[in-house]
């Protein structure tokens, strides 16, 4: 993580939901500290209610385009001429713009031009023209961990986060150690504080944790990994099949079945096991099948 880089966040409301939003800034946490947070729409429709209860929760600035001439989207250009106003007059190193809309195209192909990076993030929907115009670019589905986003600054969702830092460390190579992780939670959650869980140093509370191994090596650096992953034939894998089995023929819910497996292993995690998201890890097991898509999957033996 590159501590000293400033990002400016631009969200456009109109085209992305609201349930992503402790993705997005999980995410960014990963570039560096977001300097500026502004969303674009008009908070007065029904539409951008979500948006309206969680703008508190990350101190965002809202930004209220009315919606006066039909066929003209005054969001985009009120975006837009921010973008260009912060890259002239503000000191920032790069911009996420979070949207769905392929109109974003030029404006971020004007700030990589500028020396810029440009972190674009939106649906699967999102246009590849706009893709192809960020230096980076990350679909909206995949911050969903699990297919539900946590909120609350809990242990469980502490331990979690600190997972995903791992896990994202490990697929490019990189080792983690303690203060990347205390400055990535700092990022996302403002008044993180060890003292709160009853600690006074950050590494004890990583040692605590199940599924994570805190190691001294050479010239006393510290690092911190996963727990090696546990095998198909452990209890977890075993009470799996066991519950599906007792639903019979018609399956579970996916979801009813994360919830079942979370009453009995409080501290399951499917990062743990190499998966981003609950149904792949599921899918993975021998004699159970997936059917459906997305909140309709079910879950049955075969």
């Amino acid at each position: 993580m590159e501590e000293d880089k400033k990002i400016a966040l631009l969200i456009d409301s109109d085209n992305v939901s609201s349930k992503y939003l402790n993705g997005i800034f999980d995410e960014l946490s990963q570039y560096g500290t977001i300097t500026y947070r502004r969303i674009y729409g008009d908070f007065t429709t029904s539409a951008n209610a979500r948006w309206s209860q969680k703008l508190l929760e990350k101190s965002i600035i809202p930004v209220q385009q009315f919606s006066n001439t039909t066929g003209k989207n005054a969001t985009d250009s009120a975006l837009i001429i921010d973008a260009m106003d912060l890259l002239y007059t503000a000191n920032v190193d790069g911009f996420c713009i979070v949207s769905s809309d392929s109109d974003f195209t030029r404006l971020a192909s004007r700030l990589r031009e500028s020396g810029k990076m440009v972190i674009g993030m939106g649906e699967k929907k999102t246009p590849d023209s706009f893709r192809a115009a960020c230096t980076v670019f990350t679909e909206l589905e995949n911050l969903l961990e699990n297919e539900e986003a946590t909120s609350s600054m809990t242990k469980d969702a502490i331990e979690s986060d600190i997972i995903n830092i791992i896990t994202k460390n490990d697929n490019n190579g990189r080792t983690t150690g303690p203060g990347e992780i205390g400055s990535r939670l700092q990022s996302k959650y403002p008044d993180f504080d060890i003292r709160t869980f009853g600690y006074s140093q950050l590494s004890k509370f990583l040692a605590d944790m199940d599924g994570i191994v805190v190691e001294k090596g050479k010239n006393n650096v510290i690092t911190v990994s996963l727990k090696e992953g546990k095998s198909e034939d452990d209890e977890l894998i075993n009470d799996i099949r066991s519950i599906v089995r007792e639903h019979g023929k018609k399956g579970i819910a996916l979801s009813t079945l994360g919830q079942e497996i979370r009453r009995k292993h409080k501290n399951f995690n499917v990062k743990l096991y190499g998966y981003s998201q609950l149904y792949k890890f599921i899918d993975s097991l021998r004699g159970l099948r997936i059917t459906g898509q997305s909140t309709n999957r079910r879950v049955m033996t075969e």
